[in-house]
């Protein structure tokens, strides 16, 4: 397998969890900061110009985060991070989804990227302050979620991956405070060898 990846994007939950499967891939850098994604290098390989991306043993590409995860976890079932049980899987992806497209994608996007929401520069404040409120809701959902539980399903998943991410954005990258029972989350993913190895990995730890 070959992982897209950008230090600290997104893909960085997919990093962890080929980490916590611990079959051969290989991890290849997309810089997009430079424009690498728009490059035809890359759109090549996915034309989206998106991490993470997934290169699998067939030569066929996958994307799009609770996708891959999902696929990883159902691909590779003694890394047992797929829940139990069809209704327990549901869940594990209203989880992922519910945190790359909410929290990511409206609350994160406006906050990094205020120009895509706002008619005028003028506005940029009040994206952002938009976003952080979505993003902060988002968290309060989750916290919810996870009282009385360790991870979001009750067993580790690959929706913990993606809680993960967006957690590592609002505390390690902008220092913000996390509810008790997401931070409590946060703090036992940090803990795992995997993630671990990841952060390393991407020059993060």
């Amino acid at each position: 397998m070959k992982l897209y990846y950008s230090p600290g994007a997104c893909s960085v939950g997919i990093h962890v969890l080929l980490e916590e499967i611990g079959a051969p891939y290989e991890a290849v850098l997309v810089n997009l900061r430079e424009g690498a994604q728009f490059k035809p290098e890359f759109t090549g390989v996915n034309p989206k110009s998106k991490v993470p991306t997934l290169e699998r043993d067939d030569g066929s590409i996958l994307t799009e985060y609770p996708a891959i995860a999902f696929w990883l976890a159902s691909r590779f079932p003694t890394a047992h991070l797929m829940p139990s049980g069809m209704d327990a899987q549901a869940k594990a992806l209203e989880f992922a989804d519910y945190c790359v497209a909410t929290l990511h994608m409206q609350g994160f996007s406006r906050m990094f990227r205020p120009s895509n929401f706002a008619p005028s520069e003028g506005d940029a404040e009040a994206v952002k302050a938009r976003g952080a409120e979505i993003f902060q809701k988002g968290l309060g959902i989750l916290d919810a979620a996870l009282d009385g539980k360790e991870w979001l399903v009750g067993t580790y998943s690959f929706a913990d991956s993606a809680l993960f991410y967006v957690c590592f954005w609002w505390n390690g990258r902008l220092g913000k405070e996390l509810p008790a029972n997401v931070a409590a989350h946060y703090a036992r993913m940090k803990a795992r060898p995997a993630v671990q190895r990841t952060l390393a990995a991407e020059g993060l730890a």
